[in-house]
């Protein structure tokens, strides 16, 4: 697959289409996928990577991207094409400056699910028939391929692009996915034992803004966490109230925008499951207002954001969240 999408940006390149391609490039280690910019077939050849550890989702670097000189094409992959429709519903990413190409998606591979099996030193994982073979410092290793998914590859809602100029591979269909399983864990669990998890989960967090600035959602340029005015700025926390609302606001503020894209947790320094809070909101405004996807398209308006009288009544909610 990699070699397809090389030669589909080198010919895009060539006959003007576009001047600039996005996709993934490796870092130091073979593991260490990142976000690149490709303005050169030579730059392609020598550093773009697709493959099993190609997670991030580029489309929030096309808020930036598709404002500049030129179409840029930018390589989606069916999750990240959700997050691509809702900048574009909020006027975010200018479309006419994006070529998109679909491609498949996952799953993918968590690193650290390896790391955790005591494997280290590693140089090179392959995938030979969903047998990871784990080159080391140390000797070769293996693994089964399922054991090593992402947690958001092993959730995803979708295998179906919403929107694409163009699509390489076939598209899938939207999928009956196990996502809530968790959050109705926590909803059947008692006051205090959601409060303990919240803490001991919640007390991990550095204040990196990782999960901020990955985020989609979170295209503010002016962000209240970096307002020295506000008392709530950038800073490690002074108590536990402090970690409590970071991230509590943080999703309040993408409630009815949240795709379930996952690159919040998966950014996490801290293995925090941030995305679980998303997913409490989205489950909460299916049951209470429909069932409602984030970037499905471009033009419905979000529940939150759309008055109708069939709307519940404040008691409702008020009587739900007592349960």
């Amino acid at each position: 697959m990699q070699e397809t999408i090389i030669k589909r940006a080198k010919e895009l390149l060539a006959d003007g289409t576009v001047n600039r391609v996005i996709g993934w490039k490796r870092g130091e280690f073979v593991y260490d996928i990142t976000p690149a910019v490709f303005e050169t077939a030579e730059e392609i050849d020598a550093e773009f990577v697709f493959d099993d550890f190609t997670q991030a989702n580029v489309s929030k670097y096309l808020i930036k991207e598709s404002r500049k000189e030129g179409k840029i094409l930018a390589f989606l992959k069916p999750c990240d094409t959700y997050s691509f429709n809702q900048l574009v519903k909020e006027h975010r990413i200018n479309r006419e400056n994006v070529y998109v190409i679909g491609i498949p998606g996952g799953p993918k591979l968590d690193i650290e699910k390896i790391k955790a099996k005591g494997i280290t030193g590693i140089l090179d994982v392959k995938n030979e028939n969903y047998t990871l073979k784990i080159k080391t410092l140390y000797g070769e290793e293996t693994m089964p391929f399922y054991e090593a998914i992402s947690g958001k590859c092993a959730d995803c809602k979708s295998k179906k692009h919403v929107v694409y100029d163009e699509l390489i591979g076939e598209d899938g269909d939207v999928l009956e996915s196990n996502r809530f399983d968790m959050v109705e864990k926590l909803e059947n669990m008692t006051a205090q034992e959601r409060y303990d998890f919240w803490r001991g989960e919640l007390s991990k967090c550095i204040r990196c803004n990782a999960c901020r600035n990955v985020c989609p959602a979170c295209t503010c340029e002016n962000c209240v966490f970096d307002n020295p005015s506000s008392g709530v700025s950038n800073k490690a926390a002074a108590d536990s109230f402090e970690e409590n609302m970071f991230h509590i606001i943080r999703a309040f503020h993408v409630a009815g925008r949240c795709t379930d894209c996952g690159e919040c947790s998966r950014v996490c320094p801290q293995n925090i499951p941030l995305h679980l809070l998303n997913r409490k909101f989205i489950k909460d405004i299916n049951s209470l207002y429909g069932e409602y996807q984030a970037g499905a398209d471009t033009t419905s308006k979000a529940p939150l954001n759309d008055y109708n009288t069939d709307d519940c009544e404040p008691s409702i909610v008020h009587e739900r969240g007592v349960e």
